[in-house]
């Protein structure tokens, strides 16, 4: 990877974004992007996006989401303690002993998820760790002290954890789910820029907001820009590591390519199309399939206007809505490739219908 990319990648991960806060993460990401596109626009709710050929009819998106699973402040307690309510599906389990990084108006304030020490948590009646029992420590000792620290019920609580590298193999951090969707389509704009290819048709490269909670800004977003086509990148599991079912989640590695999914929401004419060009430029590819939606914001741009012909790239992640969510450096690499490779070969006004017309 090129520095200036590497150098984009750490900074954006390391960066907040929850959901519904996203905009310090959005501004990273036009910074980065600007250079590659003829303009940018972002909407009410933050969504960012990028624009290639503004005025082109037909409407060709790629789409990841920019926000992250985090918590809420629910709750202070008069002897100085924070209960939290989630902000998307943040993991009750792994919160104890993490340090968090609180987001008030003015600062951030540092604290820790404490726990009970295990010399005390013995014994048939131990409980696991639980919404109901979760809880942040600031150091305060009351409720008062708190509140001249500037937080508040609604403040928004991050996990103090940063981006590596592992076994030079993997790049390991929070929110890869899905920031690092950010970044394989801002390289995808990148790489257009600097091979010089007049792409025939509109590009819109979306970067949604407040995914983690239902679909939303990739709703909103769909509604505007009003696409023809839209591919949508996110992350699925690698099953390989311990405690996945295979017969029920699939048999996808991370390592061995990107994943592309059947499903209802999955307009099948793009989705060969996308096969069709792995097998031409020899990248790999992994298959998956999804009984009913997808989970992913491919759903809102199947189902929006009409119907647009929408597919799902996704990228194997190991440890998914953890702070070591783990995703293997070549399937990083071949996603971007794809989308890349699939954008030059496309022709404008491809009609990916069925059933011939009239």
């Amino acid at each position: 990877m090129r520095k200036e990319s590497k150098k984009f990648l750490k900074t954006y991960l390391n960066n907040a974004a929850p959901t519904g806060f996203e905009t310090e993460g959005q501004k990273i990401w036009l910074d980065y992007i600007r250079s590659y596109v003829d303009e940018t626009f972002t909407d009410v709710y933050g969504t960012a996006v990028g624009v290639i050929n503004p005025k082109a009819e037909y409407k060709v998106v790629i789409e990841a989401h920019a926000d992250e699973i985090s918590w809420f402040v629910n709750y202070i307690s008069a002897d100085g303690y924070i209960y939290v309510i989630r902000n998307g599906g943040s993991d009750h389990q792994i919160a104890p002993s993490m340090r968090v990084n609180i987001h008030t108006k003015k600062k951030v304030v540092k604290g820790v998820f404490g726990w009970p020490a295990i010399h005390v948590r013995h014994g048939a009646k131990e409980q696991a760790p639980s919404l109901k029992n979760i809880f942040v420590d600031v150091g305060a000792e009351s409720k008062e002290e708190i509140e001249k620290m500037g937080v508040r019920v609604g403040d928004v609580i991050t996990f103090d954890e940063e981006f590596m590298t592992m076994n030079n193999r993997y790049y390991v951090g929070r929110a890869l789910d899905n920031r690092i969707g950010g970044f394989m389509i801002a390289e995808v704009a990148r790489l257009l820029k600097e091979h010089k290819n007049k792409l025939p048709f509109g590009l819109y490269i979306v970067n949604a907001v407040q995914e983690e909670i239902g679909l939303r800004g990739a709703e909103m977003i769909a509604n505007t820009i009003k696409p023809n086509v839209a591919i949508v990148t996110d992350v699925c599991h690698d099953t390989q590591s311990p405690m996945y079912n295979k017969r029920e989640q699939g048999d996808l590695t991370a390592g061995k390519g990107p994943v592309l999914t059947f499903g209802p929401a999955v307009q099948n004419n793009l989705l060969q199309m996308i096969f069709d060009v792995a097998d031409d430029k020899k990248i790999p590819v992994q298959r998956a399939a999804t009984s009913r939606s997808t989970g992913t914001d491919t759903d809102a741009f199947a189902y929006s206007n009409g119907g647009v012909a929408s597919a799902l790239i996704s990228l194997p992640l190991k440890y998914m809505h953890t702070t070591v969510e783990t995703a293997h450096k070549e399937d990083v690499d071949n996603v971007i490739q794809l989308i890349y490779e699939f954008l030059v070969q496309l022709k404008s006004g491809h009609d990916f219908r069925f059933l011939p017309q009239g």
